[in-house]
């Protein structure tokens, strides 16, 4: 099973182009739908943000309010730390469980991760890093029209990320999207290719 990181800033593309190469039969363990999972209501995790947050952070039905807490975080770098720490163990936890899982499996698997470094490819033991990259205004205006971002909220978000160079240092494949649906699906057709012979180099 060729392990693939699939990272991107907020508003680049990383989930269009996840859902195109699930289509194509690659498997997917999604790092933000982990995130959900480990914050459900009850969930050590979430007693550890109650803790340090207050309840403030919760629903009326005891689950938590992402959005109380992006207020309370993003625009303040020592709450976003702190969250951070709070989160990413357990997270981290349930990726390796999922990596370990796929071991000795065909294929290929992306692990879509956000915030993903050098420390999630060695943990994971991934093979290949793809990243799909945007600029920052392209970004912002995808959130603004598309997901009901304010701008300046918008704006914030990618400023709280690691940056495009960033990214770029660690990736295998880029990927740039700031154009519409057909020019990401004929990059997304090439690298599609290219990976399958990477799996291939595997067996």
């Amino acid at each position: 099973m060729l392990a693939v990181g699939l990272t991107g800033g907020i508003g680049a593309g990383k989930s269009a182009l996840a859902d195109l190469y699930v289509e194509r039969g690659a498997h997917l363990v999604d790092a933000d739908l982990i995130a959900r999972e480990v914050v459900a209501a009850g969930s050590p995790t979430l007693e550890a943000m109650v803790d340090h947050f207050g309840a403030i952070i919760l629903g009326d039905d005891g689950s938590l309010d992402r959005q109380k807490v992006a207020d309370l975080a993003f625009g303040d770098p020592a709450q976003l730390e702190a969250l951070n720490a709070i989160v990413h163990p357990a997270i981290r936890a349930e990726l390796a469980g999922r990596r370990e899982a796929i071991r000795g499996e065909t294929g290929i698997c992306l692990f879509a991760i956000p915030l993903l470094t050098m420390d999630h490819h060695n943990a994971l033991d991934l093979h290949r890093i793809v990243v799909v990259d945007c600029p920052v205004e392209v970004a912002v205006d995808r959130l603004v029209r598309h997901r009901s971002f304010s701008e300046a909220d918008a704006t914030a978000r990618i400023a709280a990320q690691m940056t495009r160079e960033e990214r770029r240092e660690i990736a295998d494949y880029v990927i740039l999207n700031d154009g519409d649906l057909v020019m990401l699906e004929a990059q997304a057709d090439a690298l599609w290719a290219q990976l399958g012979q990477d799996a291939e180099t595997l067996a």
